[in-house]
């Protein structure tokens, strides 16, 4: 009898460990979920804390430089000649003229560059008769082509677009191409087993994996947009940041240097910390450190 007990016992434990186990595994995951959630809001507050710092330290030597007597205007006055232009609208024009520019160019650019590289990554007939083409215009620089623009299209806004299109769609295209030839065919070829079929491959398989090197591409493609951005305001330009710096360049008027590069880097900034939240909603599947 006392071995029949200890029978059903050690026949009941395994069942009840399991049962605890089962009913302990939601409460788990949760403090799995919130123990990463406050490593994350740790990480994230640590990280604006380092900024700020760093921010901070760059402006003190900022501000030491130019006391001590280096060719730099002090923080002081490059606010305060900020808020002349801003005060009598110069600024806010500039900063119209220039985002349009900017956000066109490299808009139609990436519009452009995403299915090109899929294209070329995809069908080995479209790579062989795209990319030489690709390679070889990708290593002339965009400013180089300025005065081929002007000749072609004027002295309008098309040169000036044509010019940070051209630095934003190289920079995409290779990157969306490479993205495309790094999928796993381990992945591919397990769709196939599957019985998907070459479209449905794409769309399920190849695209997903891909969007964190177009996500990349249009990081660096921005960052191209922003740099061409003073060179095609060359071309004949009546407003706009890299106009405006060009002028004070003239009349050595160190302050609204400045400020131009100052704004053109707060916008570059704020514009791909908008693309990194985008990578994070996008590719939040993907581990990251």
């Amino acid at each position: 009898m006392a071995s029949m007990t200890e029978t059903v016992t050690a026949r009941d434990e395994p069942g009840t460990a399991t049962s605890a186990s089962a009913l302990a595994e939601p409460g788990t995951e949760q403090t799995r979920r919130t123990r990463r959630a406050r490593q994350d809001s740790a990480k994230r507050a640590r990280t604006l804390l380092l900024s700020t710092i760093s921010i901070a330290a760059g402006i003190g030597v900022w501000w030491l430089l130019s006391s001590i007597g280096f060719k730099l205007p002090s923080p002081a006055d490059v606010v305060v000649r900020g808020w002349e232009l801003t005060v009598d609208g110069t600024l806010g024009a500039d900063l119209v003229a220039s985002l349009t520019r900017v956000l066109v160019g490299f808009a139609l650019g990436t519009i452009v560059a995403i299915p090109v590289g899929f294209l070329m990554g995809w069908y080995a007939w479209a790579r062989g008769l795209i990319e030489p083409w690709i390679q070889f215009f990708r290593t002339i620089p965009p400013l180089a082509i300025i005065p081929l623009a002007i000749v072609l299209l004027g002295i309008g806004e098309e040169p000036k677009i044509l010019v940070i299109f051209l630095a934003a769609f190289f920079a995409c295209v290779i990157s969306t191409f490479q993205g495309v030839v790094n999928v796993d065919r381990t992945l591919i070829n397990a769709a196939r087993v599957l019985g998907t079929k070459d479209a449905g491959i794409f769309v399920r398989v190849v695209v997903p994996a891909s969007v964190p090197f177009i996500l990349v591409g249009m990081r660096v493609g921005l960052g191209a947009a922003w740099a061409t951005l003073v060179a095609a305001e060359l071309i004949a330009a009546q407003q706009g940041l890299g106009y405006r710096m060009q002028q004070a360049q003239l009349y050595y008027d160190l302050p609204t240097i400045f400020v131009g590069l100052i704004v053109i880097g707060v916008l570059g900034l704020v514009m791909d910390r908008l693309l990194l939240l985008a990578e994070k909603k996008l590719t939040g599947w993907q581990e990251r450190r």
